[in-house]
């Protein structure tokens, strides 16, 4: 023991200097460390906003004192400014110009806004997950709405702190606001959109959605714009004032859809026969629902065929499912009808001459030079015909049927 006093005794003032400050960098890191440690505690039992102005101010302060420790310590700072300032007249000071007061006010005012935006972005989080009505889109506008809300209020806060006049700056923010909409008229046109298809809510994120001429799904939405991929792999990204003006076809809404695909038989079959044929083999596909029920319509009389309408249904529409629920339907009523004797007539159109004036007649044909073209070659005749039975009458005129 008395060894260790001697050696304490030995120490120099440069290596007590060096041990504190040795120390406070231990002790800085061990703080910082410990600070890393228990905010997601603190995250857990208490807003964020709350926890991270807890964190960060205890790390501000505790940096705030080593630093003046340090400073004290190596005398950067004589320790005799302390007693020597005239602490009743600094106070009066302070009281008087209110700088440094106004400094805090505002701190803790910004802290306070700050606080406020996170407890309201998590009280809204709970609301939307306990509410399916709200979907992730209109929470978070909701949020981004209300935050600002806080923001304008703590600044305008602030400004009055600083004894500012707010009076002439909400009429000059007036101004600007009326120069700024007349010149993005269509800017805030398409935010005023926004809001309108955040509460109308007529497609959401993943949906299906025709758009215009612009079919594909939708993979955000924005206050400005919403963007949708085509199935070609384009992103498009639509004005929301153009969205909200345009006829919006969803396909994903109700979680099915009905599809529909047409074939013809011929006149000669048995229709009814044809139907029940064509109602079988639409079953048969696993994309095609079974409830509802598949059913086949006659639909018209084309050109060549009775023409019949197959309806079906499949859940989770999206285009992939939809073209292969159609090819397995074409495919399977092919199949059944050929194996049924069952005809899918080609186009055809059938001719007939009027009885009254003989129906038609074929006539022969002759060849004759008609002579030089414009361009320089030889014209011929194929389709000139003979009245008689012996073919040419011997006139050099047109000849008549």
């Amino acid at each position: 023991m008395t060894q260790w006093v001697k050696q304490i005794g030995n120490l120099t003032m440069l290596d007590v200097r060096l041990f504190i400050t040795a120390f406070v960098v231990i002790a800085v890191g061990a703080g910082l460390f410990l600070a890393w440690r228990l905010r997601p505690g603190l995250q857990e039992k208490m807003p964020d906003a709350l926890a991270n102005i807890i964190v960060v101010g205890s790390v501000t302060v505790f940096l705030a004192l080593a630093g003046v420790t340090v400073l004290f310590l190596w005398e950067v700072v004589d320790t005799a400014i302390i007693f020597a300032v005239d602490w009743e007249k600094w106070l009066n000071d302070l009281l008087r110009k209110w700088t440094g007061i106004k400094v805090a006010l505002t701190v803790a005012t910004l802290a306070v806004a700050y606080v406020i935006a996170g407890v309201t972005r998590q009280a809204i989080e709970g609301m939307t997950r306990r509410h399916d009505t709200l979907s992730q889109h209109q929470s978070q506008m909701m949020i981004r709405v209300a935050q600002l809300s806080v923001y304008v209020v703590g600044f305008a806060a602030v400004l009055s702190v600083w004894e500012v006049n707010l009076t002439g700056l909400l009429v000059g923010a007036g101004f600007l606001g009326i120069v700024v909409g007349m010149a993005a008229r269509q800017t805030l046109g398409s935010v005023l959109a926004g809001f309108m298809l955040m509460f109308a809510r007529p497609f959401e994120i993943g949906d299906w959605v025709e758009i215009e001429d612009r079919e594909g799904i939708v993979t955000d939405i924005s206050i400005v714009n919403t963007r949708i991929q085509t199935f070609d792999g384009e992103f498009v990204m639509i004005p929301n004032d153009v969205v909200g003006g345009s006829t919006i076809i969803n396909r994903s809404r109700k979680g099915r859809l009905r599809l529909e695909v047409d074939v013809g038989v011929d006149y000669e079959t048995d229709v009814e026969r044809a139907s029940e044929l064509a109602k079988e083999a639409t079953k048969e596909p696993d994309d095609v629902l079974s409830v509802p029920s598949p059913e086949v319509v006659t639909k018209e009389f084309a050109d060549s065929a009775v023409l019949l309408g197959l309806r079906f249904w499949i859940d989770k529409p999206s285009a992939r499912r939809k073209w292969r629920a159609r090819t397995e339907v074409i495919r399977a009523v092919k199949t059944v009808f050929d194996r049924e004797g069952v005809k899918i007539p080609y186009p055809q159109r059938e001719l007939s001459g009027r009885e009254e004036t003989g129906g038609f007649r074929v006539a022969g044909r002759n060849r004759r030079e008609l002579g030089a073209t414009a361009d320089g070659g030889e014209e011929t005749d194929e389709s000139r015909t003979s009245g008689g039975d012996d073919g040419d009458d011997g006139n050099d005129g047109d000849d008549r049927p």
